[in-house]
C-alpha cells in the first residue's frame, strides 16, 4: 500500500502521523518512509536510527526502491500543497490521510481546498490531531465542522500529549518510551490504521 499524509497548514503533526503509520505498517510488512518535506523532519526523527523501518528523502527513494522493494510506503510530503500538486499526490497513492488540528486557522485553511479534496478521486480521510482532553470541546466542535462541511474523518482522534514530541526527541516511536508512557498515544494510531480501507494484514 502507498499511503500518503499530507496537511495545509504547518504543525498539525503531519510528521508525526507519518512516522506512527509508517511504524504500524512496518508490524504487517516491511515499509519505507519517503519525506519530501523540505524540512526532513522525518529525517531528522530518524538519524539515531532508532525506528523500525527506513526513512529516506524523495531523492533516495528511487535508489531505494530499485534494491528493495517495500510492501507499503508512507509519503511525507511537503507542507501547504498547490491543488494540483493535492490531486497528483492522491491519484499516485491508495490512500491520502490529511491531518489537521481542532484550531480555527487549521481548520480554515482546510476547508479553503475543500472542493479540491472532495473531488479526489483517491480514497481520503481527514485525522483530527493534538486533541485536547476533556473537558475542552474544540476537537468536538471541530468534527462537527468538517461533517457539515462534508469532509470524511476518520473515526479516532489522535489526544494532545508531551509524548510525541519526547518521541521525536529521542528518535523513537512514541510507543518505545521509557516505562511504555507512550503506549496510548500509539494505541490511537493503531485504531487509526485499523480504519483505512484495504490494508491487508490488520487483525480483526
Amino acid at each position: 500500500m502507498i499511503l500518503t499524509v499530507c496537511s495545509f497548514k504547518g504543525g498539525v503533526g503531519k510528521t508525526t502521523t507519518a512516522i506512527h503509520l509508517a511504524g504500524y505498517l512496518q508490524t504487517l510488512g516491511s515499509t519505507l518512509l519517503v519525506d519530501a518535506d523540505l524540512n526532513r523532519s522525518a529525517v531528522v526523527w530518524s538519524r539515531k536510527n532508532k525506528l523500525p523501518f527506513r526513512v529516506v528523502d524523495e531523492r533516495q527513494a528511487t535508489m531505494t526502491t530499485r534494491s528493495h522493494t517495500p510492501v507499503h510506503t508512507v509519503i511525507d510530503t511537503a507542507a501547504r500543497p498547490d491543488p494540483d500538486v493535492v490531486q497528483v499526490l492522491a491519484e499516485g497513492c491508495d490512500f491520502l490521510v490529511v491531518p489537521t488540528i481542532p484550531d480555527a486557522l487549521s481548520i480554515a485553511a482546510l476547508l479553503s481546498i475543500a472542493k479540491t479534496l472532495q473531488e479526489l478521486k483517491a480514497r481520503w480521510r481527514v485525522l483530527l490531531t493534538m486533541v485536547p482532553p476533556a473537558p475542552n470541546t474544540d476537537g468536538a466542535n471541530a468534527r462537527d465542522q468538517l461533517i457539515h462541511a462534508g469532509l470524511p474523518l476518520f473515526s479516532t482522534s489522535i489526544s494532545r500529549t508531551i509524548h510525541f514530541p519526547r518521541a521525536a526527541l529521542h528518535g523513537v516511536l512514541v510507543e518505545n518510551l521509557p516505562k511504555r508512557k507512550g503506549e496510548q498515544a500509539a494505541e490511537e494510531y493503531r485504531r487509526v490504521a485499523h480504519e483505512i480501507p484495504g490494508l491487508k494484514g490488520i487483525p480483526r
